[in-house]
């Protein structure tokens, strides 16, 4: 099964005034194609630093980071831009959607800088949002949905682009017990597509739902494992492509 991540003793030190802050010490990992994973660690543990640059919102002091290939820890600035739009779906604990847009037009903008028409562009999510459950709500304003709705509404967004990864940053912090376990029933739907996830969380029940449990701790990945509650539930092969 081909790596759509592969990362290799990657470091990331700040300065804080005469100090260095080693928030990444050394992390080499490897994530395939639609593979379901959780990322957690304590505070200081380094999760939302690797998250960042996961995500392409910062770069390494050190190491090498290919996504999809493509070395992404010598890019410039314009070119993890250009990265993260087409490459990443981005889903945030507080969604981040736009008050003024429509659940239509919010979904609908990442598409506008990949320069598709505007037909073409509603046409891509009313369809996302037709596959979480939001049909009937593209006219809707953010204000006018519950929070569970407006997750939906960021899952869709994420979705758009087709990106080669789902990033999902404590997706359930702002949402009640019952939302929490709906949201993450979608992302499943969303794997079970052939999606590749990543959920940070420091939620023990939420990464209890995805397939592999990564933690950090000290800026070290402390422990690997695949979720055996998982893994029995469900066919292997289906899952991770064993041959």
């Amino acid at each position: 099964m081909q790596e759509v991540i592969s990362i290799n003793d990657l470091k990331k030190t700040y300065i804080m005034g005469t100090e260095q802050v080693h928030a990444l010490q050394s992390i080499t990992l490897d994530v395939k194609r639609n593979e379901y994973m959780a990322l957690m660690g304590p505070s200081g543990s380094g999760k939302s630093t690797l998250m960042n640059l996961l995500g392409c919102l910062d770069t390494p002091t050190s190491g090498d980071y290919y996504l999809n290939g493509a070395n992404v820890s010598v890019m410039t600035d314009s070119e993890l831009a250009e990265i993260r739009n087409k490459e990443i779906g981005f889903v945030f604990q507080t969604f981040n959607l736009l008050p003024r847009l429509s659940t239509l037009d919010n979904v609908s903008l990442p598409l506008v800088y990949a320069g598709m028409s505007k037909s073409e562009r509603d046409d891509r999510a009313e369809s996302v949002l037709a596959s979480v459950g939001l049909a009937d709500r593209i006219t809707h304003k953010p204000n006018e949905l519950s929070g569970g709705q407006r997750q939906r509404v960021a899952i869709a967004r994420a979705l758009v682009n087709n990106p080669a990864i789902i990033l999902a940053d404590e997706p359930t912090g702002n949402l009640d017990t019952k939302t929490s376990i709906e949201i993450m029933e979608i992302f499943e739907r969303i794997h079970e597509n052939g999606n590749t996830i990543i959920v940070v969380t420091h939620e023990p029940d939420i990464a209890e739902h995805c397939h592999r449990i990564v933690r950090l701790r000290d800026g070290l990945v402390e422990t690997d494992i695949l979720n055996e509650n998982i893994i029995k539930a469900s066919d292997p092969s289906h899952r991770y492509n064993i041959k």
